[in-house]
């Protein structure tokens, strides 16, 4: 009797003795989370910010991420230059067209706007020259002088056009080789990151992440470089397709003058007043 009461007793304490076991080791409820130990947390990264990420990157993402600073320093540049020498060029010639527009005669015309600087003037030179080679032709070559005269405004046209186009060839090729050059940087960063892990013989986050967030840096300025780079090139061709038709509405008021002067049979007689 006494051993089945001894045996009984131990059954019942067993459960008891682990119950305690688990309340001690427990943490308690008035414990915040902080005190509870993080593994790895000594290793995790402090600092993840756009510059601590370039200084700690490999020697050619911090490369790469230079050169698309100085691409979109470029664009920037390129955007201001050209923006001021559309501005000044598109309010001379307008002023010029309203010259022209009113001008009674190409000697008036001359008079007027072939003393200043820009396409106009040189529109209004070229067919006083053409005027002056053809002086000793007769009345009925009129259609030959004007076909010429036509020859040079062209050219003319086609020139000017290729110098206030000087310089947006580069806002392509950023807008089209600054996303490739970023990836080409994330791709090496994210190569050396695999690497860490390997030596490391750990697939632990705060080793991956550092490397990674490294190479990402590199797509993220080169898209900062390549949008703004297209955006600009694509304002810059539709202010140019504005200019050229400014120029092409210059051309055509200088050969109305001209081909009114022949019409009438006073365009020597006008250009030699105009010279004195």
């Amino acid at each position: 009797m006494d051993c089945h009461r001894r045996c009984r007793s131990r059954s019942l304490a067993a459960p008891v003795t682990l119950a305690m076991t688990l309340l001690v080791a427990a943490p308690s409820y008035g414990e915040t989370p902080s005190e509870v130990p993080v593994i790895g947390s000594a290793h995790l990264p402090r600092d993840l910010s756009p510059w601590s990420m370039f200084v700690s990157a490999d020697i050619v993402v911090q490369s790469v991420i230079i050169g698309l600073v100085l691409a979109s320093l470029v664009t920037w540049t390129v955007w201001l230059a050209k923006n001021i020498e559309l501005a000044l060029a598109r309010r001379r010639l307008r002023r010029a067209l309203e010259v022209l527009a009113q001008a009674r005669s190409f000697a008036d015309a001359l008079a007027e706007v072939g003393r200043g600087r820009g396409v106009a003037p040189a529109l209004v030179k070229a067919a006083r020259l053409e005027l002056a080679m053809s002086a000793d032709l007769t009345s009925q070559a009129q259609a030959g002088i004007k076909e010429r005269i036509a020859t040079r405004l062209a050219r003319l046209e086609a020139a000017a056009g290729r110098h206030i186009n000087r310089g947006t060839g580069v806002l392509a090729t950023i807008g089209a080789t600054a996303p490739f050059v970023g990836l080409f940087g994330t791709v090496w960063g994210i190569m050396n990151s695999f690497i860490g892990i390997s030596k490391a013989q750990t697939t632990n986050l705060a080793v991956v992440a550092p490397g990674i967030a490294e190479a990402l840096l590199a797509t993220a300025i080169g898209l900062f470089a390549a949008i703004p780079a297209v955006i600009i090139y694509n304002q810059f061709a539709r202010s140019l397709g504005r200019y050229r038709a400014l120029v092409g509405d210059g051309s055509a008021e200088v050969m109305r003058l001209v081909s009114r002067d022949l019409d009438r049979g006073q365009a020597h007689v006008g250009l030699a007043r105009a010279a004195e």
